[in-house]
């Protein structure tokens, strides 16, 4: 008669995986979706003994292979330790766009990587991943994971790799905040800029909002970030002349009255036509700028606008310009990238339309 061996204490009880999981797309679960697939609370805890096939990977989260996580796996972890969705909501819930995370993202550098930064770190190095909640979340910050509770309602979150990721603008905030050294700001920042991730100026504003303007390794950082937006703008607009066909302007031009005051500089003027184009590369360094302004046109003088210092200098030299027959187009950065061919109309337009107007004041155009 043969007699079994006995088990050790240390050996898993189920030595192969699960049949109820064999299927699964990921191999990072939480609990409540073991759970839902009927595994129960004894069985895992057997399958993450030491040598066995399963690992403990965050609190309420298990690696469902003995090896090392990989970067998408950490992220997936993060998010399954963050979101602990009711198991009830994991029976139907379609992959990847409800796959257990609740209200939770990915915010900071870790987010920055997925929206393809290059000075993010990699994601598959062992690094903190940070994950944006509501604020009413009472959970603790634990292992890789940094806890990041929003001040406010939460942003809608942008999908990639199967991810609910941060915009980029708040994950650049919630990046910042972590980081002591200007050179590490800035070189986030002004790489939003350059890769067109983002405008400067909803890159500023989300900053104010996170009350990070004042620190000394962002008030630089800040600097660098206008002047690479600035140079990024005009970049847009000499290829938005070349490549769409418009007469070659003069190039960033100051321009005044013979024997009179100046009346201040313009990025593009055609003089036989008396047509200007400028650009508003405002980032306000306190507040929200105001909503529903037009581009790519003169704009919307409503009161709103008038209470930004900025924008009452460029109407009120708009306006001076104007009363002398110069036609000036306000164009922005933003609409240069999304709507290009539309503001190539605009200021088409604007040159076609120089023969049926009133010939302009004489006005002397100096370089800038």
């Amino acid at each position: 008669m043969t007699q079994n061996t006995p088990l050790s204490p240390l050996s898993p009880l189920f030595p192969r995986p699960l049949h109820h999981v064999q299927g699964v797309t990921h191999r990072v679960l939480s609990a409540a979706q073991l759970r839902a697939r009927g595994v129960s609370a004894a069985q895992t805890s057997s399958q993450c003994l030491p040598g066995g096939p399963w690992q403990h990977l965050l609190p309420g989260v298990y690696l469902l292979h003995p090896g090392p996580p990989s970067g998408q796996e950490r992220l997936r972890g993060a998010l399954l330790y963050a979101g602990r969705p009711p198991a009830s909501s994991l029976r139907t819930a379609p992959e990847p766009m409800d796959a257990g995370f609740g209200e939770a993202m990915v915010t900071g550098q870790a987010a920055l990587a997925l929206h393809g930064f290059a000075a993010a770190p990699d994601l598959g190095a062992p690094h903190r991943i940070d994950v944006l909640v509501p604020r009413t979340r009472r959970l603790r910050s634990t292992r890789f994971v940094e806890v990041v509770r929003a001040a406010s309602a939460l942003p809608a979150p942008v999908w990639l790799a199967g991810v609910p990721v941060a915009p980029v603008e708040r994950a650049l905030a919630d990046a910042v905040a972590g980081l002591g050294e200007a050179e590490d700001v800035s070189r986030l920042l002004t790489e939003a800029v350059r890769a067109g991730h983002s405008e400067p100026g909803a890159v500023v504003r989300e900053l104010s909002v996170a009350k990070l303007l004042g620190r000394p390794a962002v008030v630089g950082a800040v600097e660098a970030l206008l002047a690479a937006g600035r140079a990024v703008a005009e970049e847009r607009l000499y290829a938005m002349v070349r490549e769409h066909g418009l007469p070659e302007p003069l190039w960033n031009v100051d321009l005044r009255l013979p024997d009179g005051p100046e009346l201040g500089g313009v990025d593009a003027y055609w003089p036989d036509l008396a047509v200007a184009v400028e650009l508003d590369t405002r980032a306000p360094r306190f507040g929200a700028p105001s909503q529903g302004r037009r581009d790519g046109n003169h704009g919307n003088r409503g009161p709103d606008r008038l209470e930004d210092p900025q924008w009452s200098a460029y109407a009120a030299k708009r306006d001076r310009l104007e009363r002398l027959g110069v036609t000036v187009v306000h164009l922005t950065p933003r609409k240069l990238r999304e709507a290009v061919e539309q503001q190539a109309t605009v200021v088409r337009t604007a040159l076609m339309a120089a023969d049926d107007r009133e010939p302009a004041a004489y006005v002397v155009v100096l370089p800038r």
